[in-house]
């Protein structure tokens, strides 16, 4: 062989390994719409690693609440920038209505959840959870007050500027405390009318403040401003944690339930990866993960307790058992006009 062919079979085989080593770190990456702070640390450093490592891929995950995500996927519909997204159960029957969500392919780990996790064919709950009331120990222990036990004890006069309240119109919690008091006053969720008659001199006159959010909350128990307020039982275990005098009460009427649920986007731009990932995070070992590290209540009835997690899971089963489940189809074909009535009447 002459020494030209010698060499442009060299620079040809020199070519050919940088193509291989170039391909090979271009790994894909999937974008993964959910709640930021806690969970998003939870899932970047506990749960999704496993995932990445067995297939080669990155996650990125894009924090923002419920209505957040869903915005961006729907100001993105033709070209969808995620793959995945996490949602409230109300916000992901919304998200499927509007044609954001692929049909989750079968798999043995969606198989194992039950029915009453599945959201239509397109979503699917990854964790379990309820909507019921939270509570400041420290001052219930100062002023001597007896832990709540219903959704009317949020029109008690003792909590005169001490209930602090998520606004109907951006929280999924606001609009279960509201919805649970409507029906205690007759209504339902065809007729809010009773509700929003009976607010102003109950509940509402009680109200210190209507957040946009529960990301306050924190602040606000520090400063003993808050005294009682809509919260889940895994968001209340968050705050312990952190050192929050704060418990949770079960309403006596029922929790409502609240599922973070997902779903693979639209026409995504790796539909069969996003499948994986979606198919993934419903195993017992991702979900496991996600419960020992982040009090993640499981949707996969397969995955392992431990002695930290296990009393966690049997009191929402307890919670469940009782919980209201909300027609999210009737709700949110009426919540714009709901959430207009709310800022014109409520938060004006």
């Amino acid at each position: 062989m002459n020494n030209v062919k010698r060499t442009a079979l060299l620079g040809f085989s020199c070519l050919s390994a940088l193509l291989t080593v170039a391909q090979a770190q271009a790994e894909p990456t999937l974008y993964l719409g959910m709640n930021g702070g806690t969970m998003e640390r939870l899932y970047a450093d506990k749960v999704l690693p496993v995932f990445e490592k067995a297939n080669n891929v990155k996650v990125v995950i894009v924090p923002g609440t419920s209505a957040d995500i869903l915005a961006k996927v729907q100001a993105s519909k033709g070209n969808p920038q995620m793959h995945v997204m996490f949602l409230d159960d109300g916000i992901m029957y919304r998200a499927i209505a509007m044609g954001l969500c692929d049909k989750l392919e079968d798999s043995p780990t969606l198989a194992q959840i039950p029915a009453k996790g599945r959201i239509k064919d397109q979503a699917v709950a990854v964790s379990l959870g309820v909507t019921g009331l939270a509570y400041n120990t420290r001052l219930f222990k100062e002023k001597g007050w007896a832990a709540p036990t219903s959704w009317m004890d949020m029109a008690d006069p003792r909590f005169k500027d001490k209930l602090v309240f998520q606004s109907m119109a951006s929280s999924t919690f606001g609009l279960h405390g509201f919805l649970m008091f409507n029906r205690i006053q007759g209504g339902s969720e065809t007729d809010v009318e009773p509700g929003f008659k009976a607010w102003p001199n109950t509940i509402g006159r009680n109200v210190l403040e209507y957040i946009p959010s529960s990301a306050k909350i924190s602040e606000m128990l520090q400063t003993d401003e808050a005294a009682l307020f809509p919260l889940t039982p895994t968001q209340v275990t968050a705050l312990k944690l952190k050192g929050m005098p704060v418990e949770y009460a079960q309403p006596k009427e029922g929790a409502v339930v609240l599922n973070v649920a997902e779903c693979a986007i639209a026409n995504n731009t790796q539909p069969e990866l996003a499948q994986k990932l979606a198919a993934f995070l419903l195993t017992p070992d991702a979900q496991a993960a996600a419960l020992e590290d982040g009090d993640q209540i499981p949707s996969n009835p397969n995955t392992p307790t431990t002695d930290k997690t296990r009393g966690q899971v049997e009191a929402m089963k307890q919670y469940l058992q009782t919980a209201i489940a909300i027609d999210w189809d009737q709700v949110n074909e009426q919540r714009p006009a709901w959430n207009a009535r709310w800022n014109r009447s409520i938060e004006r």
